[in-house]
């Protein structure tokens, strides 16, 4: 199973992320957790680069194609092999970031953003997203506050307020459009209540493993 997680910046799907793959491990499931851009070698690299804060002249079409370059890798080299083993994964961020920000956000055209994305995926598509739901004003707030207790704040951070907004209206448009595969969870909750509510979700979708 392929479950990824969504959302602006600031709305904890990190840290989520990273409390569900422990929580699945616990319950005995093989789970690879990863994240984008970046889960490679060659995609961290790119990564740097699409969050380097010097960047500022990078073209939204740039930016484009270096995400999905570093989504081809990790596809190709995690994220398939891991899925044709039959083990679960759970990705911080994949292709619907692509449609909300550069799509959304920078306003680039919808339906070349999701050729290139097919190219790059090779059709993979995830089972399940959660999306931690938080406005572009309170994510903005949480990152310029953990910014001050030495987290990133990156390139995509620093863009205009409208931008932010933009990509919220567009992850509302992308949940309308496919609302079987996500799951809209408030972002305004404790960890520990987010953290519940993902479990029980996750509950109802997965099989128990066989102890025998």
């Amino acid at each position: 199973m392929f479950i990824t997680f969504e959302g602006l910046d600031g709305s904890g799907k990190t840290t989520q992320a990273r409390l569900a793959a422990d929580w699945l491990r616990q319950a005995g499931y093989e789970v690879l957790l990863t994240r984008e851009p970046g889960g490679t070698e060659i995609g961290d690299q790119i990564r740097e680069v699409l969050h380097n804060l010097d960047n500022t002249a990078m073209h939204p079409t740039t930016e484009l194609l270096l995400y999905n370059a570093s989504r081809a890798q990790l596809v190709a080299e995690v994220l398939r092999p891991h899925l044709q083993k039959g083990g679960l994964v759970i990705c911080d961020r994949f292709y619907d970031s692509t449609l909300a920000y550069q799509g959304y956000g920078h306003q680039l055209d919808l339906d070349v953003l999701r050729a290139i994305v097919t190219f790059a995926t090779g059709g993979l598509k995830p089972d399940l997203t959660l999306f931690l739901d938080i406005t572009a004003e309170q994510g903005l707030e949480r990152r310029k506050q953990a910014s001050l207790f030495g987290e990133e704040w990156n390139r995509l951070d620093d863009m205009e307020l409208a931008f932010h907004q933009r990509v919220y209206k567009g992850y509302q448009a992308l949940i309308e459009e496919d609302p079987d595969r996500w799951v809209r969870i408030s972002a305004l909750q404790s960890v520990e209540q987010i953290q519940a509510t993902i479990v029980q979700k996750l509950s109802a979708y997965l099989t128990p493993v066989r102890s025998d």
